[in-house]
């Protein structure tokens, strides 16, 4: 299930779902910064262009001319020429800016010892830039004409003694779960047992992977949630007109890599394939992007954030690109009981297990359909997730919908593949 994107749905997808969703992976980085760090003027040092998407912008000089542009709420970008575009910040990793035919993306900088991240969110390392056809590639580096003070913070080690004992159920804290709700139920899993508290944890989203949560909810415009009240009460893209678009459930194993499905997941669902399991099959462990050259590939160039920006998610928009346009990739926390789920319509208990080493990680996983419970009118989102059949409904679980549970409503993105002809 792996294949080859372009490097800019790579930039916008990046850590999170993509990139976008902090997993552990090679294409995270440990930089924490804020929508209120990168608002203001920066200035953009721009390398020579006329390379292809090959450029290694970590070697290439920059400095041959620059770019002033000013980001404001709350996604509008503009030049020192008076033109303006778009900018979305990128998880707290970097951001993007689309101007005057042109796209920029940088990671912002940091720091790193052994136990501490200092993140230079006033700075930019090496990013890319090109024009909105993919072609003329350069590199830049972006500088804040504001400083922002730099920020600290604690990097737990990767791994230590106890994280590599075997995982073992707390009885007691499934039945508390069991007896402090009545909306879905927890149950033991025999598969957990057999895996360390390091991989469980890769598993759910890996260590120290929290995302920044919205203090108030994006604003929904008139029209869009007048579409969305119009649409059906129940969808289900695995069975749309007695069709379904949507592959096998998976197991990641303990390998985190639930970036990599909930995108793969999407792309193969929008009706298009992506490179065939036959030619790179998925080992549940790191290795390096390629495959056989003459395996097919399917790319995708229109991409970005459910709701314009990074931020701007919310039910309805969700909903809408759902019916639309197909499955998404949403990313949500994970707390201690959903590795307990067995079914029903999921909401965190509030139920704290003492001798749990978990802490809060975010997971990416596929949003598929919506649906509401006849009995008790309560808004379900129906989810995939990479953790096998066996696990919840048949792989799938749902999740309460309209309230930014677990934060399943704050990130969700979507891209359109192009076939290859």
């Amino acid at each position: 299930m792996k294949m080859r994107l372009n490097a800019g749905l790579v930039s916008a997808l990046v850590c999170a779902l993509v990139l976008l969703w902090a997993e552990g992976s090679m294409g995270d980085t440990p930089a924490n910064c804020t929508y209120e760090d990168l608002q203001g003027t920066w200035v953009f040092q721009v390398s020579a262009g006329g390379h292809d998407q090959t450029v290694n912008c970590s070697a290439e000089a920059t400095g041959v001319s620059s770019v002033t542009v000013t980001l404001e709420k709350l996604s509008v970008a503009t030049d020192e020429l008076g033109n303006v575009g778009f900018f979305t910040l990128v998880y707290n990793q970097g951001f993007e800016v689309v101007i005057n035919g042109y796209k920029w993306f940088a990671f912002f900088k940091y720091t790193e010892d052994r136990l501490q991240v200092t993140s230079l969110c006033d700075q930019t390392s090496p990013g890319w830039v090109h024009d909105v056809l993919g072609h003329n590639w350069a590199c830049f580096l972006g500088k804040k004409l504001k400083a922002v003070a730099p920020r600290t913070d604690y990097k737990p080690p990767l791994s230590s003694r106890s994280l590599q004992q075997p995982y073992k159920h707390n009885m007691d804290f499934i039945d508390a779960i069991n007896g402090a709700q009545s909306s879905w139920r927890a149950a033991r899993y025999e598969e957990q047992e057999g895996l360390s508290l390091e991989q469980l944890q890769r598993r759910a989203g890996g260590p120290a992977s929290h995302i920044p949560r919205r203090v108030h909810p994006a604003p929904v415009r008139a029209d869009v949630a007048k579409m969305a009240a119009a649409l059906p009460e129940h969808w289900d893209w695995r069975n749309v007109d007695g069709v379904n678009f949507i592959s096998p459930v998976r197991n990641q194993g303990s390998c985190g890599s639930c970036y990599s499905f909930a995108t793969m997941g999407m792309l193969e669902a929008r009706d298009f394939g992506v490179v065939e399991e036959a030619c790179f099959p998925y080992t549940g462990r790191d290795s390096p992007c390629g495959g056989p050259r003459d395996c097919g590939r399917t790319y995708a160039a229109a991409y970005g954030y459910v709701g314009g920006f990074y931020g701007g998610c919310s039910e309805a928009a969700m909903m809408l690109e759902l019916v639309a346009n197909g499955p998404m990739g949403v990313s949500f926390e994970v707390y201690p009981d959903f590795m307990t789920y067995r079914g029903g319509i999921y909401h965190h208990s509030g139920v704290a297990d003492p001798f749990s080493p978990f802490e809060l990680t975010n997971h990416a996983v596929l949003l598929v359909g919506f649906g509401r419970c006849r009995r008790s009118g309560q808004k379900f989102w129906i989810v995939k997730n990479s953790w096998g059949a066996a696990w919840g409904e048949g792989g799938y679980f749902r999740i309460r919908r309209g309230g930014d549970e677990c934060a399943i409503e704050s990130i969700a993105v979507a891209a359109t593949p192009i076939p290859q002809l």
